[in-house]
């Protein structure tokens, strides 16, 4: 299978900050409904794994009770069926790789690890173990056959002349008893040394010719004084047992879905084209690629058909490469390509051209014209890494901004991009405690009608002010908390503290205005979204009327159907629903139809165009497409008297921007509710006046 599901993971780690961090990881950006069981001790895990089912066991190799291969042979004894990732320190990777040697499926660096990577190790362990289980079946049943077979037997006189042959021993000689009998034992067991260069020990050349690899014992017969009278000899065909010796050792070093070399292999051919490169005065490629999408591919048609479309994939790359260039399938849809010995680093860019147009083309999986892209990074040795674990992950990081960027494309790994990775692994740690910490706050932007200077509603905006950096601007912040899966529990914290603010204006007494709150792509498509919504206005009490989700337009087009849905369930209980940002996406009129929307915000880079062109177009289109599908319009990032005389003349409906107000904290928008942008109610054609 291509992946596997993860439901009860057992995390022995003695350090409680470390776990902490790892059940942080997991929770956000996990697999819904996955538990996770946090024990210190040895003895702990232990007790907990003889009562319950765990699916894979992160272990730390040094706890108080349990140090270094120790702690994993006990865990072994205790779950032998269960996958083991282990945990080690930076200096100690000489223990990690014992470790794999003695059973485990992978292992983490401590100070290392980043969500991706650790759900990754999980999900790959837990695959690996699967395959190697099946494995084990396939030997069981062979060595059950082997022992059904029975040995060949065959007895001679003092003289060494056949006297028996049993029928096992006839099959294998292609001799008849009776034509065996009287004999001499060298013309019917025609044993010799193996000529095969494959084969060892012995081979039995049978009646026809044929050879093939036995195992022999021979005994002598005595009389009742002693005397030799003639021999037995015992002797089976292991040419079959030779060859499951040799699929497992195949398997043991290849992916078991593709046949491709794995990632023990991989690490292995690169240190020597590393040797050969530094040998030779040439240059080591790592070509790093992610199918894009392949998930909707296994969501939609199932498991079978996209380990099918793995397999494709697998034998196109492969034939893209030399006879002495290696292609490995890491795990799910993840494969890297070694090029070794390239004189010119620039032919790893010709290469992964070469690739993303291979892999592009249809690939016809039972009856399905199937097409998929990829995103490759590239790493150079000595370049970009002096070791492979460098190369790998250098070329990962280059993956990552070559998807980042468009996707069905390649990027050349950059000095910079490990700066920006370590950046981003800070922010994503900085982001995990802020909520507990009290970091964030929410900022509120007044909503004015554009016909009276009334405030209408409030847009809730998110600020991060860190004990160290300061304020982060939300488009640092945000982008990382979507990647990393943050945003559901962000997101949740906002939306339940802006409905409980909207519930304090209007205990205070303050008019009643619209709450403006921003939904993410991650958000939507979580399971449990709208539990999750109805529960919030449910425990803070705010009318679902005064609630209003803004989703972006690219947002609602990438997930149609389930939008609909979801908003048709919104719009049913009351909530208003609004398209952030809209223009700048891909609707159309016959989608845009399809959703409950009350109103379309114009996007401020839209607005900013008035200045240059007074009579602009856009804005003009989108009001009035407004106006025919009777949906409120709101303009965003109103900040001059030119930009809302030509709003109200165009009778758009709301506008908001720096011209009315920034946004500012509660206390100081209650004030503006009160006071009013201008003191006071602004009829049409008055001018507003900036709020301080």
């Amino acid at each position: 299978m291509s992946e596997h599901s993860i439901k009860m993971l057992l995390v022995v780690e003695d350090n409680r900050g470390d776990a902490r961090l790892i059940r942080e990881m997991f929770n956000e950006y996990g697999e819904p409904g996955t538990h996770m069981t946090h024990v210190e001790r040895m003895s702990e895990a232990e007790a907990h794994l003889a009562t319950h089912h765990v699916d894979v066991i992160l272990l730390d190799l040094g706890l108080p009770d349990a140090q270094g291969l120790e702690t994993l042979r006990r865990a072994h004894v205790a779950a032998p069926a269960v996958p083991l990732v282990v945990l080690t320190a930076y200096d100690d990777e000489t223990t990690a790789a014992q470790a794999l040697q003695q059973g485990a499926q992978d292992y983490l660096i401590k100070g290392q690890i980043e969500t991706r990577g650790l759900l990754r190790a999980l999900r790959y362990a837990v695959e690996r173990k699967v395959m190697e289980e099946a494995l084990f079946a396939e030997k069981e049943r062979a060595q059950v056959t082997l022992k059904c077979i029975g040995d060949a037997v065959a007895c001679t006189d003092n003289a060494g002349r056949i006297s028996f042959l049993n029928l096992a021993a006839e099959t294998m000689t292609g001799w008849t008893l009776l034509e065996a009998l009287g004999q001499p034992m060298a013309e019917v067991l025609r044993i010799v040394d193996a000529t095969n260069p494959s084969s060892a020990n012995r081979s039995l050349v049978r009646r026809d010719g044929l050879e093939f690899p036995v195992e022999e014992s021979v005994a002598p017969i005595h009389d009742r004084v002693g005397q030799t009278t003639g021999s037995v000899i015992v002797f089976r065909d292991v040419s079959v047992a030779r060859a499951m010796a040799a699929r497992l050792s195949h398997w043991a070093q290849h992916d078991f879905l593709t046949g491709l070399p794995n990632r023990m292999v991989l690490n292995d051919r690169i240190g020597q084209a590393i040797v050969l490169a530094a040998r030779h005065a040439k240059k080591a490629v790592l070509l790093f690629l992610d199918l894009d999408n392949f998930k909707h591919i296994n969501d939609s048609l199932g498991h079978p058909i996209g380990d099918k479309l793995l397999q494709s994939i697998a034998g196109r790359l492969v034939k893209c490469v030399r006879a002495s260039d290696t292609v490995s399938r890491q795990g799910g849809d993840e494969f890297v390509v070694l090029l070794s010995e390239v004189s010119n680093p620039e032919d790893g860019a010709a290469m992964a051209r070469r690739m993303l147009d291979t892999v592009a083309e249809a690939h016809t999986i039972d009856q399905h014209d199937l097409h998929v892209t990829t995103s490759i990074g590239i790493s150079v040795y000595p370049d970009d890494g002096l070791d492979a674990e460098t190369l790998i992950k250098n070329a990962d990081m280059a993956m990552y901004q070559a998807k980042e960027t468009g996707r069905q494309g390649y990027k050349y790994f950059e000095r910079a991009m490990n700066a920006r990775a370590v950046e981003r692994q800070s922010l994503e740690e900085g982001l995990r405690r802020a909520v507990e910490r009290g970091e964030l706050e929410l900022y509120y932007q007044p909503k004015l009608s554009l016909a009276t200077g009334a405030i209408t509603g409030a847009e809730a905006l998110l600020r991060w002010t860190h004990p160290v950096r300061g304020a982060v601007s939300p488009a640092q912040f945000i982008p990382v908390a979507e990647d990393s899966g943050l945003i559901v529990s962000i997101g949740n914290w906002v939306l339940r503290e802006a409905c409980l603010q909207a519930r304090r204006w209007a205990n205070a007494g303050l008019p009643s205005i619209s709450m403006a709150v921003n939904i993410s792509a991650v958000e939507l498509r979580k399971e449990g979204f709208l539990a999750g919504v109805f529960a919030i206005i449910a425990e803070t009490g705010v009318e679902p009327a005064l609630l209003e989700l803004e989703l972006t337009e690219s947002v609602l087009m990438k997930h149609v159907d389930l939008a609909a849905a979801i908003l048709k369930r919104l719009a049913d209980a009351g909530v208003k629903l609004a398209v952030d940002d809209f223009g700048t996406g891909y609707s159309s009129l016959s989608y845009l139809r399809k959703f409950p929307i009350n109103a379309l915000k114009i996007d401020q880079s839209f607005v900013r165009q008035i200045a240059t062109d007074p009579d602009e177009p856009l804005v003009r289109a989108i009001i009035g497409m407004g106006r025919a599908l009777k949906l409120k319009t709101v303009a965003e990032g109103v900040e001059t008297e030119q930009e809302l005389t030509f709003l109200r003349e165009r009778e758009c409906d709301e506008g908001q921007g720096y011209l009315f107000s920034r946004p500012v904290p509660p206390s100081r928008f209650a004030s503006l509710l009160v006071q009013g942008i201008d003191q006071q109610v602004v009829p049409a054609g008055s001018p507003l006046r900036l709020s301080v």
